[in-house]
C-alpha cells in the first residue's frame, strides 16, 4: 500500500518539477466561446456573470418578502444592508447617504464576490484581477460622481472644484491643476489600481504556494507551503472583503463631495 501512494501521486501530477509559469499565462484564459467576436466568453466573463448572480438571487430571496420574524438569510440580507447603511453611507456622505445604499450595496456585493472566487476551491481566479473590471467599477464611480455634481449644482460643478472658494486668488495657478488633476485622473485610475494591484498579488502568491505543494509535498519546503496555504487563503478572503470595503467607501466619499460640495 506504500508503495502504490507515490504511483498515485505521479498520475495525477505530485512531485512534478517546481516550476512558477509565467505571470501572463495565470491571467490570460482561453475563450471557449465566441472567440473573435466583441461577445468572446472565457472563464473570467463566466465568474463574473455567476458572481452577478449569485448577488442578485441572494439579495432576492433575503429581502424580497421580508417577514416580521426573519429567517436566517433575511437576517443576513439585513445585515448586509445595514452595515452599508450604517457604517458607510449615512457616516460618510450624511442623511443623503441613505438613497444611495442600494447603489453602494450592489457595488460592495459585486466586487466582494468576484474577489471571493479566487479562493474557491476548482475555480481559484479572481476575475477583478483582470484590468477590464476594476477599470469599468472604476467608470461607473466616475460617471456617477461627476454626473452627481453637475446634477447638483449644474456647470457650476466644475468651478468649484477647479476653483475652490476661499482660496487666494493668486494660489489657483497651483491649485487648479491639482484638483484637476486629482479629481478627474487620480480618482479613477487609483480605483482601478488599488483593487487590480492586490487581486493580482493575491493570485499570483495563492499560484505559487498551491505550486510549492503539488511539487514538493515530500519534502521540508512542500510542507512549510501545505502549512500556510490555509493561512494564506484566510488571509486572501480578508483583503477579498477589505478591497470590497474601500472601494464602496471611496465611491461613497466621491459621491457625497459632488453632494455637498461646501464640504
Amino acid at each position: 500500500m506504500i508503495a502504490v501512494i507515490p504511483l498515485l501521486g505521479v498520475e495525477a501530477g505530485l512531485f512534478d518539477d517546481f516550476e512558477v509559469p509565467p505571470v501572463l499565462d495565470l491571467f490570460e484564459l482561453p475563450y471557449f466561446a465566441l472567440e473573435g467576436t466583441p461577445f468572446a466568453i472565457n472563464r473570467v466573463v463566466l465568474i463574473t456573470l455567476f458572481a452577478s448572480l449569485m448577488g442578485a438571487a441572494f439579495m432576492f430571496f433575503a429581502l424580497n418578502r421580508a417577514k416580521v420574524v426573519p429567517g436566517r438569510l433575511q437576517v443576513a440580507g439585513e445585515m448586509v444592508v445595514d452595515f452599508i447603511r450604517q457604517q458607510i453611507a449615512v457616516p460618510v456622505m450624511g442623511p443623503d447617504g441613505r438613497a444611495w445604499v442600494p447603489f453602494l450595496t450592489v457595488l460592495f456585493l459585486f466586487v466582494w464576490l468576484n474577489n471571493l472566487f479566487g479562493i474557491i476551491p476548482l475555480v481559484n481566479f479572481p476575475s477583478t484581477s483582470r484590468m477590464a473590471l476594476p477599470l469599468f467599477l472604476s467608470a461607473i464611480i466616475y460617471v456617477t460622481f461627476v454626473g452627481v455634481g453637475l446634477a447638483k449644482q449644474g456647470p457650476r460643478y466644475f468651478l468649484e472644484v477647479l476653483f475652490p472658494p476661499g482660496v487666494p486668488k493668486a494660489l489657483y495657478i497651483i491649485i487648479t491643476p491639482i484638483e484637476l488633476i486629482s479629481v478627474f485622473v487620480v480618482r479613477p485610475l487609483t480605483l482601478t489600481v488599488r483593487l487590480f494591484a492586490n487581486m493580482v498579488a493575491g493570485h499570483i502568491v495563492l499560484t505559487i504556494v498551491f505550486l510549492a505543494v503539488n511539487a514538493l509535498i515530500l519534502d521540508g519546503i512542500g510542507l512549510i507551503a501545505l502549512a500556510a496555504a490555509p493561512l494564506l487563503v484566510g488571509f486572501e478572503f480578508v483583503v477579498g472583503l477589505l478591497q470590497a470595503y474601500i472601494m464602496t467607501t471611496l465611491a461613497a466619499v466621491y459621491i457625497g463631495s459632488s453632494l455637498h460640495p461646501d464640504h
